[in-house]
């Protein structure tokens, strides 16, 4: 005897993109027109500095392009200008263009690089604080609370000015982008921890922890796993703001002299290399990658303020 069996389906799963496609975040960004035009020019902005070496005229790191008697040359809309150099060159000879694609993309590997740093190291901390407690959440927030007594500036001039003296100009300059991630990584961590320690302080009593903790879980899969995914909304909004403020500090540094060195532009270095010859007429070398500087931290404070707004529980409406 044949016995045939049914099985009954349930409602199919949407996928990932059905999901996106539905929800608030997509929702809100289409009917904001400021954040689709800060996505939009944060992203040209990012592929020109990623695709600098082909999109550039010249290679600023090369001597034998650098041209020093076409120095300081107006850029095209001035008279006295060359074809050859659309924004003009600075006082080395080089190709102000060439100089702020390759700048721009020092500034965004450092901001982006610092921010990264910032971000395991106050996540780690936040989630230890907030989910052990005791002793370890008192050192661990008295330790943020002692560096968030100095401004980041002041941190990142002081640690920068003792690995100078330490190693040396020469081996500074050499190594300058990772040492001024580690230097803006480790003065800006507290932001991080602190607000995941709040996160996690709210979530460590709720039921799935207390079930997952119940199975015999480990703390640290229950942290990692469990509670920090619940805690990744804050998380994102403050890397926003961080990254900006990442390329600011390094941009702060290069202009005291304890950032990017005039023979490795970044953003901070061509806006110092300039200063000097803004009296004398030659505004374009400060003012050109200073405006690129600005115009990347509006967008990148734009699309914070956008995402922070959408992401408030508070305002979301379904």
């Amino acid at each position: 005897m044949n016995t045939t069996t049914s099985s009954i389906e349930g409602p199919p799963t949407a996928s990932r993109w059905e999901r996106f496609r539905d929800s608030y975040l997509l929702y809100s960004f289409k009917r904001d027109l400021i954040a689709q035009i800060s996505l939009l020019v944060f992203v040209l902005m990012v592929v020109a500095a990623v695709l600098a070496p082909w999109l550039a005229p010249m290679n600023p790191y090369d001597l034998a392009q650098i041209d020093i008697l076409a120095s300081e040359l107006p850029p095209f809309w001035i008279s006295g200008s060359e074809d050859a150099y659309v924004l003009g060159t600075d006082a080395q000879g080089r190709d102000m263009l060439s100089t702020i694609l390759y700048g721009a993309r020092v500034s965004l590997i450092i901001g982006f690089g610092a921010v990264a740093l910032q971000a395991i190291l106050g996540v780690s901390f936040g989630l230890l604080a907030g989910y052990l407690g005791g002793r370890i959440d008192a050192f661990l927030m008295r330790l943020a609370d002692i560096q968030l007594s100095f401004s980041t500036l002041m941190v990142a001039i002081v640690v920068g000015a003792l690995v100078k003296a330490i190693f040396g100009g020469a081996t500074f300059s050499a190594y300058a982008v990772p040492l001024l991630v580690l230097i803006i990584g480790l003065a800006e961590w507290p932001q991080y921890a602190r607000t995941v320690r709040a996160s996690v302080l709210a979530e460590k009593n709720k039921e799935y922890v207390d079930a997952a903790r119940t199975m015999g879980l480990s703390s640290r899969r229950i942290m990692f796993r469990h509670i920090l995914p619940n805690t990744l909304s804050p998380i994102f909004v403050i890397s926003t703001v961080q990254v900006a403020n990442a390329i600011i500090s390094e941009a702060a540094l290069s202009f005291l002299g304890l950032g990017m060195p005039e023979t490795h532009p970044s953003l901070g270095s061509l806006i110092k290399s300039g200063f000097d010859y803004l009296q004398s007429g030659s505004w374009w070398i400060t003012l050109m990658p200073g405006a690129v500087l600005v115009l990347l931290v509006l967008v990148i404070n734009l699309l914070g303020d956008w995402l922070r707004d959408v992401l408030n529980p508070r305002l979301y409406k379904g």
